[in-house]
């Protein structure tokens, strides 16, 4: 089964905590802090691995955790990292962000890998808390919590050429003489339901990779028939080879047959006007279709069109050094734009205490951010000492001043995630 895309929620692995502990030494009276911190929770990287053609082993793995650090433990002893979790992807997989748009990576290089999830740093035991003031501390953190996105996995087609025309037309058996690839072929519609890659070589010794599409129909771009869903795959392709039944024996004009994959080509994506094409006007076999080509040529003087039968095998070695001079004079070029992508920016400066106020129905005070709440899951509330420093930070940050500020009072309930907390002055 062909799959090409996937939604999936995905979570980096949580820190392990920090250890609260002390040396307990035999004629060591002071021996101080001993608490180790937390080691860091799994990255989730994927990874592209050129064996796999489609994305069907993540069509069913809807929810990717990654695994919790190991906790710190006494005389200094710090948690081991968690292992990473490698996703292996098909070349060619584009990965976005659902909640901004953005994308992350667009992984098309052999063994790429990207960080999409980073895991939680580790907590700090009570040895990191140690100071001339304070030299035996009983805070330690919990670890912190892993990245959490939900994202879009999306396979692009890696092709040189991309086939494209209507139905029947013969991409199909097109490709199954220019390559070792065996597409279903038949005499009905829609035979070819899914993409098909081959590699052909050209009679002086040139390669290139082809992409039979499944036939487009009017309203593709918009989801007709089988829609759009595989209109993407033209997108990497440096060339586009429209085949055209010039016969006419179906029943249809090539010259609309032509105006309206067009159409649908530019309605999906106006940047695939601009990529070279060549038209391959096939079925010369028959009669009709020499007058039917001479119409044609009127109609489009400037087109280069290639006569071919495919069922004969004539004419194809011409179309194929075509398509190979036209490959080699063309760039890698990314088929996004750079303001598309997440910036992965390795230093920034930015004000991390932001957070939001708003208050319940019932009166409550709710307290949101990221700083806030991070700060929240890594405190271990089962000590006063880490408490007070919670009350601390919070304070820091302004909390308390703003809450006073929008009217709360000492004693009013202030919520942070799932815990209610009493407002004190």
């Amino acid at each position: 089964m062909f799959v090409d895309e996937v939604i999936l929620d995905v979570e980096g692995g949580r820190g392990g905590d920090g250890c609260t502990a002390f040396r307990r030494e035999k004629y060591i009276p002071m021996g101080g802090p001993s608490g180790g911190n937390g080691g860091r929770g799994s990255n989730i990287i994927f990874k592209v691995d050129e064996g796999l053609k489609t994305l069907i082993d993540l069509r069913y793995q809807k929810v990717i955790k990654g695994k919790k650090g190991t906790n710190g433990e006494g005389s200094n002893k710090n948690g081991r990292n968690a292992e990473d979790i490698i996703i292996k992807v098909p070349q060619g997989s584009t990965i976005t962000d659902m909640d901004t748009g953005l994308i992350i990576a667009d992984l098309t290089k052999k063994d790429e890998e990207v960080i999409i999830c980073s895991g939680g740093r580790g907590g700090r035991g009570n040895k990191s808390f140690a100071t001339h003031d304070n030299p035996a501390p009983e805070i330690s953190e919990y670890g912190e919590p892993g990245e959490i996105r939900k994202i879009k996995v999306e396979l692009k087609l890696l092709a040189d050429v991309g086939l494209v025309g209507l139905p029947s037309v013969g991409k199909s058996t097109f490709l199954s003489i220019v390559s070792a690839s065996k597409p279903k072929i038949a005499e009905y519609h829609f035979t070819t339901l899914n993409p098909n890659l081959g590699v052909t070589k050209t009679s002086d010794g040139r390669s290139f990779v082809i992409a039979d599409l499944p036939g487009l129909i009017e309203g593709a771009s918009k989801g007709e028939g089988l829609g759009d869903k595989f209109l993407k795959h033209i997108e990497r392709t440096k060339v586009i080879a429209h085949i055209v039944d010039m016969s006419g024996i179906e029943g249809r004009n090539p010259i609309d047959d032509y105006k309206l994959i067009n159409k649908e080509l530019e309605e999906f994506d106006k940047k695939l006007m601009k990529k070279p094409m060549i038209v391959i006007a096939n079925k010369m076999d028959i009669d009709s279709s020499f007058d039917n080509l001479k119409k044609f040529k009127k109609e489009y003087p400037d087109i280069d069109v290639f006569e071919i039968s495919a069922i004969e095998h004539k004419g194809i070695d011409n179309v194929l050094i075509k398509l190979a001079d036209i490959i080699e004079n063309m760039p890698n070029n990314n088929i996004y734009e750079d303001e598309q992508f997440e910036s992965h920016v390795i230093y920034k400066f930015e004000d991390n205490n932001k957070f939001e106020i708003t208050k319940d129905s019932d009166g409550v005070w709710v307290v949101s951010g990221e700083a806030v709440e991070k700060l929240f899951l890594m405190t271990k509330f089962t000590n006063d000492e880490s408490i007070n420093r919670f009350s601390m930070k919070l304070r820091k940050m302004g909390v308390d001043d703003k809450l006073y500020e929008l009217g709360a009072k000492v004693g009013d309930s202030v919520r942070i995630l799932d815990f209610i907390f009493e407002l004190k002055a």
